[in-house]
C-alpha cells in the first residue's frame, strides 16, 4: 500500500474520558503520521493487560486513547530515513515489508500504528502475530523479573502469587526449568491444576488455606499479599513487587527490611528493556523459548474488535475469571 492509498481515518477502541468500562467506545482516528524513522504496522492482534484498565482510569489521560499497549501484526511501511536504514542496529533486525512484528507502545488498540523502528520487535517465521501478541509483554516481564530482579537458580524456592495468571504461568515455567522449587498461590482447584501443569510444584488455595502457614510448612519453616510476604520470606531473600492487580502497595518503612536483611524491589518491565540492545536480547530469548516449545503460551480467549468486546475483556480480566492471556482480534490479514 502506497502512502497515497492510505485511508484518511482508521478505527480504534478506547476512551474519550476516564472511568469504568462503560466509557470504552469505538473511536474514529486520523491515519497515523508515519515519520521517517518509524515502522508502520498493520495491527492484527492486541494483547489485553492490567495496565489497560489503569490507563482508562487515569485522572488526566491523553485522549482519545486506544486502550492497549501490546500488539502484533505485519509491516506496512519501512523507515525512509537514510541514517536509520544504514545503521547496524537497524540492519540486524532485517525488517521486511509484510513481515510479522510485535510492538509495546501506548495507544495500540487501532488498525494501524506508527512506531519508532527501535521499539519494534521482529518475529521469526516460527512465531505468528497471534502468539506474539499473547507473549510479548508478559513474556519479557517474566524473563526480566527472574533474571534481573533476582536471577533465579537451581535449588532456590520461588513463591509466585496469582500463579495461574498470564505472567504467573510464564514465571512458573521459567523458574521450574531453571531447577527452582515453585510455590504458587491461586483461587480455585482448576487454576491450581493449570499451574501444576506449567511447572508449579506446590499450589496454595488462598481462599481455603492459610497461605503463610502453608508456605512455612512447604519450606520446612525456613521461610518466615504484601504484609504476609515479609513473614514468609527467608533470611537474605528477595521480595519483588510488580504490577497493580492486587491494588496499591502500602508504604514500607526502610527498617522493616533489616529483620531478615531482605531486598525489596518495585521493578517495571520498561526499565529493563529501555535500550535497543536490551530489547533485542530479551525478545530473541523469548522467541527462542516459545518457538522451541519450552515456554507455553496460554490464551484464555479472543474478543471482538468492538467496544462491547473490549469492555468484556476488561471485565473478565479484573474479576478473576481468566487464566493466561486475553486477546483482541483486530484483523485477519
Amino acid at each position: 500500500m502506497s502512502s497515497s492509498s492510505y485511508p484518511s481515518t482508521i478505527k480504534g477502541i478506547g476512551i474519550h474520558k476516564t472511568g469504568g468500562v462503560e466509557n470504552i467506545e469505538e473511536l474514529t482516528l486520523p491515519f497515523p503520521e508515519v515519520k521517517p524513522d518509524h515502522v508502520l504496522v498493520k495491527v492484527q492482534w492486541v494483547g489485553v493487560n492490567f495496565i489497560d484498565t489503569y490507563l482508562r482510569a487515569l485522572p488526566d489521560p491523553f485522549v482519545p486513547l486506544p486502550v492497549a499497549k501490546e500488539a502484533a501484526g505485519i509491516i506496512a511501511a519501512l523507515p525512509t530515513d537514510a541514517s536509520v536504514v544504514s545503521s547496524e542496529q537497524y540492519q540486524r533486525r532485517n525488517f521486511q515489508k509484510g513481515a510479522g512484528v510485535a510492538i509495546d507502545v501506548m495507544g495500540a488498540l487501532k488498525e494501524y500504528v506508527s512506531v519508532p523502528w527501535d521499539q519494534v520487535y521482529p518475529l521469526p517465521a516460527s512465531i505468528a502475530p497471534r502468539t506474539a501478541a499473547a507473549a510479548l509483554l508478559q513474556g519479557i516481564t517474566a524473563l526480566t523479573l527472574l533474571t534481573e530482579s533476582h536471577n533465579v537458580a537451581a535449588g532456590e524456592t520461588v513463591l509466585i502469587h496469582t500463579v495461574a495468571g498470564g505472567v504467573g504461568l510464564l514465571m512458573a515455567q521459567l523458574a521450574h526449568a531453571r531447577g527452582a522449587t515453585v510455590i504458587g498461590t491461586t483461587s480455585t482447584p482448576a487454576k491450581a491444576a493449570l499451574a501444576r501443569a506449567h511447572g508449579a510444584d506446590h499450589v496454595v488455595l488462598y481462599k481455603e488455606e492459610d497461605t503463610v502457614q502453608r508456605v512455612l510448612e512447604l519450606t520446612g519453616a525456613r521461610a518466615r499479599m504484601f504484609e504476609s510476604d515479609f513473614k514468609m520470606i527467608r533470611r537474605k531473600g528477595t521480595l519483588v513487587s510488580f504490577g497493580n492487580a492486587s491494588g496499591a502497595v502500602p508504604p514500607v518503612p526502610l527498617f522493616k527490611l533489616t529483620e531478615k536483611n531482605i531486598k525489596l524491589l518495585r521493578p517495571t518491565e520498561v526499565n529493563y528493556v529501555t535500550l535497543p540492545s536490551e530489547r533485542e536480547h530479551y525478545s530473541n530469548l523469548l522467541w527462542e523459548l516459545v518457538g522451541s516449545g519450552q515456554l507455553k503460551i496460554n490464551v484464555h480467549g479472543e474478543y471482538a474488535f468492538t467496544a462491547e468486546g473490549v469492555r468484556q475483556a476488561h471485565l473478565d480480566l479484573t474479576t478473576g475469571k481468566t487464566t493466561g492471556k486475553l486477546l483482541i482480534k483486530v484483523s485477519d490479514d
